[in-house]
């Protein structure tokens, strides 16, 4: 198998993984997967699209990330692993798409407009 590559987007954050088969080591900017997102929450974001079909363990990830916070980070890099995915096995996608995996979240963070204080909320106001 040759290596696959696929991108991931949520808020600011964009991933960009390599997959190849192998022993399933996910590797993030060069760091150990658990060293870079330490919550457990956050690493179970990240291997779901793995959990649910069934490829825990079966291919080592190589990923470049930058941009976002740290949850929007580990989002858009369960879009990119879920995407490889497909394009290894298509018979994944109605499985991935049915959780959800497959949808790239669209919100993003609302501008601040002059005048205001943030997007929405105003200075407050004094009558006298």
């Amino acid at each position: 198998m040759e290596v696959i590559n696929a991108l991931g987007r949520r808020k600011e954050a964009i991933a960009r993984i390599y997959v190849k088969q192998g022993k399933g080591v996910i590797t993030i900017n060069k760091k150990e997967f658990e060293n870079y997102f330490p919550e457990a929450r956050l690493q179970y974001v990240v291997k779901q699209p793995l959990q649910v079909t069934e490829k825990e363990g079966q291919y080592d990830i190589n990923v470049n990330l930058v941009g976002g916070g740290f949850k929007g980070q580990a989002e858009a890099l369960r879009l990119a692993i879920a995407r490889a995915l497909v394009k290894i096995d298509e018979e994944n996608k109605p499985i991935l798409r049915h959780s959800g995996f497959l949808t790239r979240d669209s919100r993003e963070v609302e501008r601040k407009k002059p005048g205001q204080k943030k997007a929405r909320k105003k200075f407050q106001f004094s009558k006298r």
